[in-house]
């Protein structure tokens, strides 16, 4: 019997596909998020179509989309909308008007130009996909996805996400340049796409990925992959118990969040693969995505020029398959 849910999510990627070329990891990434109901960020320098990708998907879901410059004058307001008075058959009253997180997607872009206080009015609605403004609870759209963008070598005027927020992004993607035979594609598609030549996307209807996440949630997960789960997390928790090299890089490791997000990633990705089980290829193919920003790393770690990538290579060298 084929399966229409993923026929539809496969779909959705193979037009991502086409619009970002040469980002196959980013299109996976993204889909897996969109199928675990997690908030993304994506991390790479200019032009690697970070927002491309993101207005992408919002097309082919005919979701709202939302966007939020963050700039150093950015107030919490601008963020989750206000309460405004209003005339009311003569009469002033308060009414609320809702910001741009009030869309399906949301895109944060430049999410580390803001200060601290505003990238907090994000972490309710992150988590609780709810909004509390004056006293009063609104709650989210049911497709709700907040991706964030951010430049990791542009340092001038910018603030640095507090732990707890990059907590709360499940996974963060490292977007790359593309190689030449990629580029040259990129440059040949907007050629065509600025002759008005392009053809209609496909669009995908939401209940898709409302039915995978209800057939992801119920997929079971063997003994031995949770243990093994939990073993790679709490390596970065316990360094000294697999050698010297990751006792000298992380400083502090994951959070439970960590764990929880690997196993709904791990099952999204057997899924994927039109696959009822989960094997450990599983949880190894997302666990950068997931481990990578939830790592501080020891001021040697940095001084030796160590990525959380690399430790992340190191633990699954260390961290054996009960």
């Amino acid at each position: 019997m084929p399966n229409d849910h993923l026929s539809a999510v496969n779909s959705i990627m193979q037009q991502m596909a086409q619009s970002i070329i040469g980002q196959d990891e980013v299109v996976r990434t993204l889909a897996l998020a969109l199928l675990c109901n997690g908030n993304v960020l994506l991390e790479g320098l200019p032009g690697t179509a970070k927002t491309r990708s993101i207005k992408t998907l919002s097309q082919v879901l005919q979701a709202s989309l939302g966007r939020i410059q963050f700039t150093p004058d950015l107030l919490p307001s601008d963020v989750t909308g206000n309460e405004i008075y209003q005339d009311n058959h003569g009469k002033s009253e308060l009414q609320f008007q809702p910001g741009p997180i009030f869309n399906e997607l949301v895109l944060a872009d430049e999410i580390n130009r803001a200060p601290a206080k505003v990238q907090s009015a994000l972490l309710e609605a992150m988590e609780e996909r709810q909004i509390t403004v004056a006293g009063k609870t609104y709650p989210l759209p049911a497709l709700f996805m907040v991706l964030a963008t951010q430049n990791p070598i542009e340092q001038e005027g910018t603030y640095p996400l507090p732990e707890a927020q990059m907590d709360r992004f499940m996974m963060k993607i490292s977007v790359n340049y593309p190689n030449a035979e990629a580029e040259l594609a990129i440059v040949r598609m907007l050629q065509t796409e600025e002759a008005h030549q392009t053809a209609p996307r496909e669009v995908i209807p939401q209940s898709h990925i409302f039915a995978a996440r209800e057939t992801i949630q119920k997929m079971k997960v063997s003994a031995a992959v949770e243990q093994y789960i939990v073993d790679l997390v709490m390596a970065t928790r316990l360094p000294k118990k697999h050698g010297g090299k990751l006792l000298h890089w992380i400083e502090t490791g994951s959070s439970p969040r960590a764990s929880i997000s690997l196993h709904r990633a791990c099952r999204a990705s057997a899924w994927l693969d039109d696959r009822d089980y989960v094997d450990p290829d599983d949880v190894r193919s997302v666990l950068h995505s997931i481990i990578r920003h939830r790592l501080i790393l020891t001021y040697d770690a940095l001084a030796d020029g160590v990525t959380p990538d690399t430790i992340i290579d190191e633990i699954i060298l260390q961290v054996a398959v009960g």
